[in-house]
Order: C-alpha cells, then structure tokens, then sequence
C-alpha cells in the first residue's frame, strides 16, 4: 500500500475543461494525498468510527464508508487504521497546543494569564471526546508505544513547550523566580485538573466536571503556584 504515496499523478474533483496543456489546469489540484481537505474528510470518518466501535473493532472497511471515500483514496493518505488513529491524536494535539498560545497571549498579569491557560487546558483534556481518546490510547499503548511519544512529544507543538515558554519570560520580567522551569511547567500542569481528571479517565467519576468545578480547581492551581514561584513570595 506505500506504493500509493508514490503516484506521481494529479487528482481533481472534477474535469478540467481547460484540457492538459493550460497552465490554469494545475489551479485547484493537488498531489495524491496532499489535499488537505480530503485528509481532514477521511480524519473525520475515523473519528466517528473508533468513537463509535472503538480501536480494535474499527477497520478500514468501516472507515471507508464512514468517510464517503474510495479504498484507494483511503490509502493514498494512510497506511492502516494505526497510521489513521496516530494522526488523529497528532491532530488533536496539535488543535489543544494552539489553544493554549492563544490563552497565553499577551501581556497581562501572571495570575489572569496562568488561570486562562488552565482554564483553557482543563476543557480540552476534560471533554468526553478527549476522556474516550485517551482511554483508546491507554488500551493500545503496549502494542503501540510510539503513540505515547506522539502525544507527549516536547517539541514546539507540545503544550509543556508552551507553558515553558511562558514562563521563561516572565522570569526574565521577574515576575516569577523559578529555578526549575519544566518541573514547574508540569506542575501547573497537573495541578490545573487535579481531582478531576483521572477520576473521570478510570470512570471513578461519571459525570462531566461543570465550569464552576473547573475554575475552583484552576483558581487553586494559581493560587499554589504564586505562592511558590510568585517575585513576591521568593
């Protein structure tokens, strides 16, 4: 199936009445597996799929009608159901890391710009989409260890890159004294859905975690990690 990445051919929704040889031919078309519409199409499929039957019992089959594409588009974009689910996650990673740029943007005080980031953090990973995510995840994980690594990359487009980057520069402000920034940066992290996150991943909690319990939480975050990293309280 890799061969299908290789097709040096054109693809095109529709006939182009402008013939072969006119440079305007090429406007609007994309190399196989590059429309990134298409991908996002067939992403889509899938999501609602492993949603729906979960990873295992998800095949290609399914995805395919899911998708409204052919079996030979499907392939031109991935591989497998594994390649599907990793550039799922990937993606959804990706939506969450900018997110959390834009929650930190700007110049405000630390404590407003800390509380959006968490605020902002929690939603994400708190949604039932993202819980149902992580739990497919958590089941593959021995059969699919590189997923681990797509999902806690600590790359630029990783959240912990984001909120070490905040805090590089506001200890340059000196408006925080910390020593250890990615220590720091996880514990904000963690602390920004404590008693709220892996009670309702392991189905301890079943309900969905409300606003009002979601800021609580965050406020609380904030208020331990001024304490420890405040200019003030150094």
């Amino acid at each position: 199936m890799n061969g299908a990445r290789k097709i040096a051919n054109v693809v095109t929704d529709a006939p182009n009445p402008m013939g072969s040889g006119d440079v305007g031919a090429l406007q609007g078309r994309r190399a196989a597996g590059e429309d990134p519409r298409k991908r996002d199409q067939i992403l889509e499929g899938a999501k609602r799929v492993f949603m729906k039957s979960g990873f295992d019992a998800a095949t290609m089959n399914d995805i395919t009608r899911e998708a409204q594409v052919s079996k030979g588009t499907i392939y031109v974009y991935f591989n497998n159901k594994e390649d599907l689910f990793a550039a799922l996650i990937e993606r959804e990673r990706s939506r969450m890391v900018a997110s959390m740029r834009s929650a930190l943007s700007g110049d405000g005080p630390v404590a407003d710009s800390l509380f959006n980031f968490g605020f902002a953090f929690a939603s994400h990973v708190l949604k039932p989409g993202s819980i149902y995510a992580m739990r497919m995840v958590i089941g593959v994980i021995d059969r699919m260890p590189q997923l681990a690594d797509r999902f806690f990359t600590t790359g630029p487009d990783s959240v912990r890159y984001v909120i070490e980057t905040f805090l590089a520069e506001r200890v340059e402000k000196g408006h925080l004294v910390i020593d250890d920034i990615p220590l720091a940066a996880v514990q904000f992290i963690e602390m920004s859905t404590a008693g709220l996150h892996k009670p309702r991943l392991f189905g301890h909690r079943v309900k969905e975690a409300t606003v009002e319990e979601m800021q609580h939480t965050i406020r609380g975050a904030v208020r331990v990690f001024l304490a420890a990293y405040g200019a003030k309280a150094a």
